[in-house]
């Protein structure tokens, strides 16, 4: 626990002074954002707005995960150090912000609204995604676990939805295909919310708050701990490390979105947005809650699903919408809503689906005592 304290501490630090100095090299860079021209018109004021603050945030997780460690190896020299799992998870963020870092950086360079061509973004993805799955399958730990399993999961492994039912090979290639859907979905999910001043940073900030909560307690509930109580055990490889990594992300999200809220001094980028949506999906498919991300990143979904139903309902009614605009945010803003007050309501409904999550986890939990 004093490691979670020490991690989100230095995270925060990072975060909050490291922005600043950020902001300050992209600007004598001219390096801002390039709006489009089709989104509302009151976003044409954000133009130029220093943009790939992501990288802020991925780097204040890197060097708060490793001088954490650091210092509770100096204080402690029988420290496990560094976990598979949490590394694992590392290289998703890292892969990803990079493709990220990428397309942000062909926008403005080349000032449009659009990076990497939909190919190129796909395989880059991709490959980022098919490495970490099968990275995930494999280190077993002493008693055999490994990072991720073939199995799908709701808040822990599901024992009758095993994608390895036609042997060890084709188990393996289901969970490739499985895990790059979670993965594709998150990153997705994070983009298109972040489309307003700190509205996914601070919908991330809760996601992140509660896989550390699920680490601890999946932690304090492993299978064989002496602190175990019932029959409902977790499977999970390093549940503690993950935890710390949770509350790392979260405390640099914190400290991001001090500069990020309206009116932003720095935008995420897609930077940002994919390594995030890289570390949510992550965490699902680690912690063993892939189909519990449905309902803890449930304002992902919504306003991936007005997307989705938007481009769905115009083609097919040859022109009709049902929303003003899409992403659901954008919507809102057209009908009148200032965007602080989108923003704020958008938190508390991220916070419900995130506080419905975790109930469910519990619950399911209490069951099983």
């Amino acid at each position: 626990m004093i490691a979670l304290l020490i991690g989100a501490g230095l995270a925060l630090l990072c975060a909050l002074v490291g922005t600043p100095l950020f902001i300050r090299l992209l600007v004598r860079r001219g390096y801002g954002q390039f709006i489009r021209d089709d989104g509302p018109t009151s976003h044409h004021t954000k133009r130029g707005t220093p943009t790939m603050g992501g990288t802020v945030v991925v780097a204040s997780v890197l060097l708060s995960y490793g001088l954490t460690h650091l210092i509770m190896m100096m204080v402690n020299p029988a420290s496990s150090g560094p976990s598979a799992s949490a590394l694992i998870l590392l290289f998703l963020m890292v892969g990803m912000g990079l493709v990220g870092f990428l397309d942000d950086f062909i926008k403005i360079s080349r000032q449009r609204s659009l990076g990497l061509d939909a190919k190129a973004k796909l395989i880059l993805q991709g490959a980022v995604g098919i490495i970490f799955a099968v990275l995930a399958l494999n280190f077993p730990n002493s008693a055999g676990v490994t990072p991720a399993s073939t199995k799908i999961s709701l808040v822990r492994d599901l024992p009758w939805l095993d994608l390895a039912f036609g042997g060890t090979v084709l188990g393996a290639i289901l969970f490739v295909v499985w895990s790059n859907l979670i993965v594709t979905a998150a990153t997705n999910g994070v983009n298109l919310t972040d489309g307003l001043d700190g509205l996914a940073a601070g919908a991330s900030v809760m996601v992140f708050g509660a896989y550390t909560l699920m680490g601890i307690w999946q932690n304090t509930q492993a299978c064989g701990s002496p602190r175990e109580t019932g029959s409902g055990c977790y499977s999970v490889r390093d549940p503690l490390d993950l935890a710390l990594l949770a509350a790392i992300l979260s405390a640099a999200l914190v400290g991001f979105l001090w500069w990020n809220t309206s009116p932003a001094k720095i935008f995420m980028g897609d930077t940002g947005s994919l390594a995030i949506g890289g570390a949510i999906a992550g965490f699902a498919i680690l912690s063993r809650t892939e189909l519990l991300l449905g309902i803890i990143g449930g304002l992902f979904v919504l306003i991936t699903l007005s997307v989705i139903i938007q481009v769905g309902y115009f083609k097919a009614t040859g022109g009709k919408r049902v929303f003003k605009m899409a992403p659901l945010q954008h919507h809102f803003e057209l009908k009148g809503w200032a965007e602080v007050t989108v923003v704020v309501r958008f938190w508390i409904l991220g916070g419900l689906f995130v506080a419905m999550g975790l109930g469910i986890f519990y619950a399911e939990w209490v069951v099983l005592l």
